[in-house]
């Protein structure tokens, strides 16, 4: 009976209205329409300019509010904490997260019960290059490959490429190096591979199989999709010093890195607008922690916004819990962002950051019916989240006692 009702809902159009819509690419609407059919937007505006289905299942959201699906730029949900790093060396360019990622975690039902919709799945920073990382829609599925937003990961790039700098990958043993200046010098040596890799795929076929026939590296191959401008870099940092670097080496080998967590990015704010970076900050109210993070700012985001600076927010959970994503703008706002720019810095911007923004970040015709039903405003410290709807389906209801459960509970399953 449960996939009998499922499958008539989704059948039929749902349309969400007198609500205020938050679209994020334009402005608030007061008393607003939202027509999804199927997996994608097909109608948004004021009440009265829309027209809807005879056969729609009409929500009335009187007095709450709907915003984008969050998108979280920087998350750890599914992995399990030994899972998180590789630690047979510094380089770990051909790891990939998609590997190690469990969807059955209830850490992925936690995000949904925050409105989140879309994360990025990193590895950890332990690594100079941590591995790959996997961009997922959090719908409803069984395996990674459900959720993934590639349709095959054996042929396509499911997700960007994480690397880090500073004192996380500075080990005692090993391989790893012991200072900032081996690191930088193992990662150009690294990156200097990748182009000879790059120009030897580029160049005419070898005629015998002994001179090499071009097969695949799975080391250097996701290095040249960055060098070619098809994977982005997102890159772990925190000191003024280590943003410097990042972007050096960025400016070297022609690609533009995402710069994460950026702890002292009031101390760079000119050099960060004149590369065009894109910044995407953690928002913690107890700082501290480790010796390149005493310095964060809650101000950053509002001093990158004014400089024009592109800036993302994310949780980095565990580092902080998704169920409070909003709350991360909440406290940007305090710290003197704009509103808009901080609703903007869970949505859009990270879409951005992800390369998904044609698909996701905002409430337009023909995106993804990613939705978040929020009970008041979007950043009051008494707003919580209703609903969260992924690709026209509710994945999140918290009126739903199964579901409540994620969002006031703990890890236990209800």
């Amino acid at each position: 009976m449960w996939l009998l009702s499922c499958s008539v809902a989704s059948a039929a159009p749902v349309v969400l209205e007198h609500a205020t819509v938050h679209p994020v690419a334009a402005a608030p609407i007061a008393d607003g329409v939202i027509v999804m059919d199927g997996a994608r937007i097909v109608g948004v505006g004021a009440a009265g300019t829309i027209a809807i289905p005879a056969d729609a299942v009409r929500l009335d959201l009187t007095g709450q509010h709907v915003v984008p699906g969050l998108v979280d730029t920087h998350s750890h949900i599914g992995l399990n904490p030994g899972d998180r790093q590789e630690s047979s060396g510094p380089l770990q360019p051909a790891v990939s997260s998609i590997d190690a990622i469990d969807v059955t975690s209830v850490s992925l039902e936690l995000a949904r019960a925050g409105g989140i919709t879309t994360v990025n799945i990193m590895p950890g920073s332990q690594n100079l290059v941590g591995g790959q990382t996997a961009y997922l829609k959090l719908r409803d599925g069984v395996v990674v490959d459900d959720l993934l937003y590639c349709a095959d990961r054996r042929t396509e790039i499911c997700g960007g490429l994480k690397m880090a700098n500073g004192t996380n990958p500075q080990e005692p043993t090993g391989a790893s190096p012991r200072s900032r200046m081996g690191a930088a010098a193992q990662v150009r040596q690294l990156f200097l591979e990748a182009k000879v890799r790059r120009e030897k795929k580029a160049g005419p076929k070898k005629k015998k199989a002994s001179e090499g026939d071009g097969g695949a590296d799975l080391r250097l191959d996701p290095l040249v999709e960055v060098l070619d401008g098809k994977r982005i870099v997102h890159f772990h940092t925190h000191r003024a010093d280590d943003v410097a670097t990042a972007l050096s080496i960025g400016d070297e080998f022609g690609f533009r890195p995402v710069l994460h967590h950026v702890s002292e990015a009031w101390k760079v704010v000119d050099l960060l607008a004149e590369h065009g970076a894109a910044c995407s900050l953690i928002i913690v109210d107890s700082p501290g922690g480790k010796e390149e993070a005493v310095e964060i700012d809650a101000h950053s985001a509002a001093v990158l916004e004014q400089h024009g600076v592109k800036v993302a927010l994310h949780t980095d959970d565990p580092i902080t819990d998704s169920r409070l994503f909003l709350r991360s703008a909440g406290l940007a706002v305090r710290a003197g962002m704009t509103e808009a720019g901080a609703l903007r810095a869970l949505t859009l911007s990270g879409a951005e950051m992800l390369g998904l923004e044609k698909r996701v970040g905002s409430i337009e015709v023909g995106k993804d019916a990613d939705l978040v039903v929020l009970s008041g405003p979007p950043l009051s410290v008494w707003t919580h989240v209703e609903q969260t709807w992924v690709e026209g389906t509710k994945v999140f209801d918290r009126n739903d006692p199964a579901d409540s459960r994620f969002a006031t509970g703990g890890w236990e399953r209800p």
